[in-house]
């Protein structure tokens, strides 16, 4: 099975995993997902992530433990992929979107690393918006 968008696929594992209230979602790893791993854990979306080699297969297996309140409700209420496959989304440090008026975290892929559009922001400097989290 040819994967298209990977990074549409790590957005919809921790979705379905929530919608089922998992405590861990297990995936593929990638130098990229365990990037937006690390930014949603800097964040507090999800409790902690690790990248460990798969058994028997090439590659990484990539586990996320994902974060509930007392009354079980998911930190993360929402995740959308913006930049895709067929409809990359760029922007210049000035035009990075604001996530629910800035309660959320845009996730940009620019040339110094994968960070939060506060700190591309920051930084001054541009690049792909991989996603959205609120």
């Amino acid at each position: 099975m040819s994967m298209t968008d990977p990074i549409a696929d790590f957005l919809t594992r921790i979705r379905n995993a929530i919608h089922a209230s998992h405590e861990t979602v297990l995936m593929p790893g990638s130098r990229q997902k365990s990037e937006l791993a690390r930014i949603l854990a800097e964040q507090g979306y999800i409790d902690a992530f690790s990248v460990e080699p798969a058994l028997g297969a090439p590659g990484e297996v990539l586990q996320i433990n994902l974060k509930y309140d007392e009354s079980r409700r998911s930190a993360i209420s929402g995740l959308r992929r913006v930049s895709r496959p067929g409809r990359r989304t760029y922007v210049d440090a000035k035009h990075i979107p604001r996530v629910q008026g800035g309660m959320g975290t845009a996730i940009v892929s620019t040339s110094k690393g994968v960070m939060t559009g506060h700190e591309a922001r920051a930084a001054g400097v541009g690049g792909e918006v991989v996603a959205e989290v609120w």
